[in-house]
């Protein structure tokens, strides 16, 4: 079986998804666009139907897996929005769903994947250790596991927000994707660059992380101490194995975002687009406000929010006033 997706395999899981995911919209984010000094749109992932694009590569993955797969349940771990998504596809399907989450996950994240009926496991350790963890729980008890950004038919899920963006704006110049593991940016890229080679596709990781960024320094996939970031969707110390040469392939640059941008974007999403957002999402707009990537005035570049699943108490401490 292969290990990347075509784009016959997007435009299939497009088919596949359309009468149960949202086309979510792409916003103009005119009151942004001086500051920023290009035109900006906003693809609005936050509106999807568990608050973040990671239903559409768990629910394509599920749907395409057989019955006798899944009938004991299906299993992953994640740091809380493709376990929403998991969920929520086994919710569908009526089978059961079993979530390994970081016992550093947001509280709401926990909440929202256990309202749709999924079992949490919490627990202690990296991504390495996590996934070595699911594997040996779906072995025991035969589950099917749909790894978050490893598998094919989970990228080319998360590759149909790549041809709504062409649909909704032919003329796109720039595509920013934030990156944690790499499904993500692989689908978007493969979507993209398969059919209009021309637009630039840029990947955002937090300076924290920074494993995508240096792997392309050093020619191949880099190890990363871990370390803590606002934005814990992107959190993740190594490339993906999959991910990798497909974004070596067709993601034109990286930059890396300092926290304080990541912060800030979230503030001006809130102020000028009134969007509340998770970091990971924002981490997009936090680029363009650090300046670490170039733009020039008219070019019209999309950012994907992710996500926007996030804690009130945390959110509140991001937007207070200050000092």
């Amino acid at each position: 079986m292969k290990n990347y997706p075509t784009l016959e395999d997007i435009h299939q899981a497009r088919e596949r998804l359309r009468p149960h995911i949202k086309h979510t919209p792409l916003l103009r984010a005119e009151k942004m666009e001086k500051q920023l000094g290009c035109q900006l749109y906003l693809k609005l992932e936050t509106l999807q139907i568990t608050g973040a694009f990671k239903i559409r590569g768990a629910l394509n993955k599920s749907l395409s897996l057989p019955k006798e797969a899944i009938t004991n349940g299906i299993i992953a771990t994640s740091s809380g929005n493709h376990a929403q998504g998991l969920a929520y596809a086994a919710r569908m399907l009526g089978v059961k769903a079993i979530l390994v989450l970081p016992v550093t996950t947001p509280k709401i994240k926990i909440a929202n994947t256990q309202a749709l009926g999924a079992e949490v496991i919490l627990f202690d350790g990296d991504t390495a250790a996590r996934w070595s963890r699911v594997y040996e729980i779906a072995r025991e008890n035969h589950y099917a596991v749909v790894h978050a950004f490893e598998d094919p038919l989970v990228m080319a899920g998360q590759g149909t927000i790549g041809c709504e963006i062409l649909e909704d704006l032919e003329d796109v110049d720039t595509v920013i994707i934030p990156m944690g593991g790499g499904g993500l940016i692989s689908g978007i890229a493969t979507a993209i660059k398969e059919t209009r080679p021309s637009v630039r596709i840029v990947g955002a990781e937090p300076a924290l992380t920074p494993k995508y960024y240096h792997s392309r320094i050093n020619k191949q996939r880099t190890s990363l101490p871990l370390k803590n970031t606002i934005a814990d969707g992107l959190r993740i110390s190594v490339p993906g194995q999959n991910p990798y040469p497909i974004i070596e392939k067709y993601v034109d640059e990286i930059v890396l975002v300092e926290e304080e941008y990541i912060v800030e974007g979230m503030r001006m999403l809130a102020k000028d687009a009134k969007l509340i957002v998770e970091p990971a999402a924002s981490i997009g707009v936090g680029a363009l406000l650090a300046g670490v990537l170039k733009v020039r005035p008219g070019e019209k570049v999309c950012t994907v929010l992710t996500g926007g699943n996030w804690d009130l108490s945390d959110l509140a401490e991001v937007y207070k006033p200050a000092a």
